[in-house]
């Protein structure tokens, strides 16, 4: 059986493109510029639109361009940085939390939230809903999920629903001794609801970042963050494994 040798197939048209817009990009515009529309740009490169619109597409979907509703096509900021190292002791809403509070409300968590918890099947627990904003967009939508249990002295607390509720779950987290916590990372589509949160078609690529919360030798919340694949990029401390499993292993990350 013959072997394809790589090194002799010609480069796309549409990707030697997409390396010339991006050294342009650096170069001759900055953050939030328009880019001209496809026929000024085709004619300025010397290309049909169709060669340029693979290429334009593969820059979205890198984060460098970004298609706005009624305004264009613009440059993109730079990716938020997005932490998964496990070295950072803090709840979420503790101090420098950048985060913001958009709801709560009482809810049975999916099966597999459920799982981490070793919670019974239908069991309600305190949802909150928060989003993440950078450079004036929502990047990242979070569901944080906590047993009653956790944080018992709330059901005593006249609280109102909606993020004064999602507020006082937070406070009442701050109470506890937090142990430690178990973060694992993986390439998700967007659902509906984050979809249209995080302003992507569903089924959009998305970085989906779940995270445990250890307090009295037991798991106290579950976080579930869903950010946009195509702003943000992961940053890992000294202190952070990274196990790679082949295909049909079980997932594991810390």
């Amino acid at each position: 059986m013959g072997t394809t040798q790589l090194e002799s197939v010609p480069e796309p048209k549409y990707w030697h493109l997409r390396t010339v817009l991006s050294e342009a990009l650096d170069s001759d515009f900055a953050v939030g510029e328009i880019l001209p529309n496809e026929r000024d740009l085709a004619a300025r490169f010397g290309v049909a639109r169709a060669t340029l619109r693979q290429a334009l597409e593969q820059l979205e979907l890198e984060g460098r361009l970004q298609r706005r509703r009624g305004v264009g096509t613009t440059v993109a900021p730079p990716r938020t940085a997005v932490s998964v190292s496990t070295a950072q002791h803090d709840w979420p809403g503790a101090p420098g939390d950048a985060w913001q509070t958009a709801d709560a409300t009482a809810a049975v968590p999916p099966t597999a939230v459920a799982r981490l918890f070793d919670a019974a099947t239908g069991e309600e627990m305190h949802t909150v809903r928060r989003t993440r904003v950078a450079h004036g967009q929502a990047v990242a939508a979070e569901l944080l999920y906590v047993p009653v249990g956790s944080v018992p002295e709330l059901s005593a607390i006249d609280v109102p629903s909606g993020p004064a509720r999602g507020r006082a779950v937070l406070r009442e987290l701050q109470r506890l001794e937090l142990e430690g916590q178990e973060r694992a990372v993986e390439l998700g589509s967007a659902r509906a609801d984050d979809a249209k949160e995080l302003d992507r078609l569903p089924g959009a690529p998305v970085l989906v970042v779940t995270t445990r919360y250890f307090a009295g030798g037991r798991t106290a919340a579950v976080s579930v963050a869903t950010y946009r694949a195509d702003t943000c990029r992961l940053t890992f401390g000294d202190s952070v494994d990274v196990e790679i499993n082949h295909p049909g292993q079980q997932r594991q990350a810390s």
